[in-house]
């Protein structure tokens, strides 16, 4: 092996494919952890209120409509009743509120929890129930009940009146039609079919959640104007912020909505519309991002393992002196280690201290053992230098995410070429390896 190229190559490619399975299991372990954070997030939010999207307010009145149900190919069939929903949305929806956030902490992780503090108010106007060819003595108008759909009913923190035009109305738990929403709140009110009556309402809801508060955009026209002390918000959902403030002292942010907008109607009967896929709102998660930016770096072992291995076959190749396959395999995990080190420290610190860190350490380590094995200070140097050009191009790349397969294809091709440059005049058919 000291003096056949081959073999010396083919046990280099060797060790470093085999330095991959660590590499695909510290891969494993960032997913790992990454659930163990999921976890604490859903064992706060099951104790405090969980992500809350508001569905509503609307209007569910019960009808009856009559099918032919047949029990025989030759049998006429009877008539049979059916009960079904009717959904109503509101002409104009105003919501105005404030959001409280938190921290919590479960272990080593942070979890953001709220207070929100809304104000519902809006108006119905002429309730065209002609358009769906029903016939009112079908419509029973004496159960019809307003509606508020909300995921996390432990969320509520206080009692909520409803004020329909001038009466007050109190709200009761559940649905009575998972049309619609499956979870949430209602209260009986009084409608009739005539199209010259406008109802108001307006109420108030404190409710608790976790990391994220979303709206469904019910009325004909939705306006929804939020305040928060939160400075680090990532608006998302189906709308973006009309307009928004963002400040060290928290945000502001108001949609407008038009039921041109979505895709549903103002007025429907059974679960033919997902309203859901209308939502939005604002997320409140920290902006922690290390196991996406562990799991981006170490994407990359290959490169770092193939790169160092690289230089040192031609520090061999062009200085004549011979270095072990065992030496090869303890660079080679002290590389790996990086990649523990880093994911250990991202939990604690911000990632970009701990990337620095990691690699810092590695690099110390890796070049304390070069000049140990190599008795240079200018190849040890050499080498430290090239690995320190490795690990910023990587970090760079890694903070650069939407331009990330640029820079990255990049830096190959000139990591392609340089060993092109390098090697060019190397004689291949007569080369050996270290000293005779």
């Amino acid at each position: 092996m000291k003096h056949n190229i081959y073999l010396k190559i083919g046990s280099i490619v060797m060790i470093a494919l085999l330095l991959l399975i660590p590499a695909f299991m510290i891969s494993g372990l960032i997913s790992e952890r990454e659930s163990t954070q999921s976890r604490a997030i859903l064992e706060v939010s099951s104790k405090w209120g969980g992500q809350q999207t508001l569905t509503g307010p609307f209007i569910s009145i019960p009808y009856y409509r009559y099918v032919r149900e047949t029990v025989g190919k030759d049998s006429a069939g009877r008539l049979v009743q059916v009960k079904d929903y009717i959904h109503i949305l509101p002409d104009k929806l105003d919501i105005a509120g404030e959001i409280s956030p938190q921290k919590r902490e479960r272990g080593i992780y942070e979890i953001v929890v709220y207070d929100s503090k809304l104000n519902f108010s809006g108006t119905f106007q002429k309730l065209d129930f002609g358009a769906l060819d029903f016939r009112p003595q079908n419509i029973q108008f004496d159960k019809a009940e307003f509606v508020l759909g909300i995921p996390d009913l432990r969320g509520i923190e206080k009692q909520i009146s409803l004020q329909w035009n001038d009466a007050q109305v109190s709200f009761n738990p559940g649905v009575s039609s998972t049309d619609v929403v499956n979870s949430g709140i209602n209260a009986r009110v009084i409608v009739s079919d005539s199209d010259s009556l406008t109802y108001r309402f307006s109420f108030s809801l404190d409710l608790k959640g976790s990391q994220l508060l979303y709206f469904t955009p019910m009325g004909k026209e939705t306006d929804i104007t939020m305040h928060s002390g939160w400075s680090n918000p990532s608006f998302n959902g189906a709308f973006l912020p009309d307009s928004r403030e963002i400040s060290a002292a928290g945000f502001n942010a108001n949609w407008n909505v038009l039921h041109l907008n979505r895709n549903f109607p103002q007025i429907w009967s059974g679960a033919r519309y997902n309203t859901t896929e209308s939502a939005f709102g604002v997320d409140l998660l920290l902006p922690v991002d290390n196991y996406q930016k562990s799991h981006r770096s170490i994407r990359y072992a290959i490169l770092f393992i193939g790169f160092t291995f690289l230089v040192f076959f031609f520090i061999e190749v062009l200085n004549k002196i011979f270095i072990h396959p065992v030496q090869y395999i303890l660079v080679g995990i002290a590389l790996i280690v990086f990649f523990t080190l880093l994911l250990a420290l991202s939990e604690h610190i911000l990632f970009n201290p701990a990337y620095i860190s990691s690699a810092l350490a590695t690099l110390l380590l890796i070049a304390g053992y070069i000049r140990a094995i190599l008795k240079s200070w200018k190849l040890t140097g050499l080498i430290t230098g090239i690995l320190t050009v490795l690990y910023s191009f990587i970090f760079v790349i890694i903070q650069l995410q939407d331009y990330a397969l640029l820079i990255g294809s990049i830096g190959v091709f000139v990591i392609l070429a340089l060993t092109m440059y390098f090697s060019r005049k190397i004689d291949w058919y007569n080369l050996s390896l270290g000293s005779k």
